[in-house]
């Protein structure tokens, strides 16, 4: 059973790797600068017609180090730009959006941009040889001094296109837009099939009289993903499995994350409570990718903090009160999360704690009764 549901462990795996890569400002500069640099490697030694023109060794390398110099100080230009939105939605706000603004990939793609144009130019500065230098012969690599020509004309664009991009990216309907297109995209459920489908909560066995074994978290932090069909495989057929969380929840260290009837076995028991940890992903932030309540929760916030006396922006509320409306009518007209799945070897999963209807319209409107209370253009 364990290694059948072994799949559904790696995509678990890989989709939250996706995750956290969409948000990382690392991972596309690295990539841009290996690619960067065996190109340079592979162009210098390629010999180019008078297509791409001539070029002496003295103005090969004013080329390139003119490039290169250009494109560090971009790179620090659209670093601040990209720093300077995250700050301004952060305090302005909310500090949950920071979010939705790291995940644009504009911006990390100017940068890799940049910073591949500067390795690209430094690796093919190094093969410039003048005729005085050792071995008496000049080498001065045309094609490749053309391209660093056209990659640094293209990085000149690109900063200006992010320029452009982040004035954009201020304007508050943008980034409730952002919110909005992200937990529409949340999936309600699971997908399921003949074998892994949803059944009703009382067609499980209840758990009176019956040993239980309780699984308890190991670490702490927000529950991001859960793998609910390869924890159903866990155990053996007749079992029940009740989820003691839920994605959007935070996991305390000793509290407990599942609990199954009948009793495993001590022979299995450190098996199932590895595996059982392993299909429930836990991180240190909070994320979109199956928490159909964190955008809710980031649109409350931007609707509060306009709404708090030190903001003071009504116009802004009523804004992030539409989009919650978008998000709302999303959830609401479709299914309701399921309490319950079951398989063809009579196993249950139940899922008491899966976030419904009433709690979802709670968390969106509860809040900003209250705060809205003096603003009666705002509470309509």
């Amino acid at each position: 059973m364990t290694l059948l549901s072994a799949p559904s462990v790696t995509i678990q795996r890989l989709r939250a790797a996706s995750d956290s890569l969409r948000a990382n400002f690392f991972f596309l500069p690295a990539v841009a600068v290996v690619v960067a640099f065996v190109a340079a490697r592979l162009l210098v030694g390629v010999e180019a017609g008078d297509w791409v023109g001539r070029s002496t060794v003295d103005s090969a390398r004013s080329v390139l180090s003119t490039t290169a110099a250009a494109t560090i100080t971009f790179a620090s230009i659209t670093f601040s730009v990209s720093l300077l939105i995250m700050q301004q939605g952060s305090s302005q706000f909310s500090p949950r959006v920071i979010h939705v603004l790291a995940r644009d990939p504009f911006n990390r793609r100017v940068i890799a941009l940049v910073v591949g144009t500067f390795t690209y130019c430094l690796v093919s500065l190094q093969r410039v040889r003048g005729p005085l230098a050792e071995g008496g012969e000049e080498v001065v690599p045309e094609l490749a001094v053309a391209v660093g020509l056209l990659l640094g004309v293209l990085a000149v664009l690109a900063v200006v296109a992010a320029i452009n991009h982040t004035s954009r990216k201020m304007d508050v309907s943008v980034i409730l837009a952002g919110i909005v297109a992200e937990a529409t995209a949340v999936p309600a459920e699971p997908s399921t099939d003949d074998r892994f489908h949803i059944a009703p909560a009382a067609a499980a066995p209840t758990a009176e009289g019956q040993p239980v074994t309780v699984v308890r978290f190991d670490t702490d932090g927000w529950v991001q993903q859960i793998d609910r069909r390869g924890l159903l495989a866990l155990t053996d057929p007749g079992s029940t499995i009740r989820l003691d969380t839920d994605p959007g929840r935070y996991a305390i260290r000793g509290t407990a994350l599942c609990t199954i009837w009948p009793a495993v076995t001590d022979d299995r028991l450190n098996e199932i409570t590895a595996d059982a940890r392993r299909r429930v992903h836990v991180g240190s932030t909070r994320t979109m990718s199956e928490d159909p309540g964190y955008g809710i929760r980031q649109l409350v916030d931007v609707a509060l903090r306009a709404l708090s006396p030190g903001i003071n922006d009504p116009t802004t509320a009523q804004d992030a009160i539409f989009h919650l409306g978008t998000v709302l009518v999303a959830r609401l007209t479709s299914p309701p999360a399921p309490t319950a799945y079951g398989d063809d070897q009579d196993r249950h999963l139940l899922t008491p704690h899966a976030l419904t209807d009433d709690e979802l319209a709670e968390l969106a409107l509860a809040e900003l009764r209250g705060a809205t209370r003096n603003l009666p253009t705002v509470a309509i």
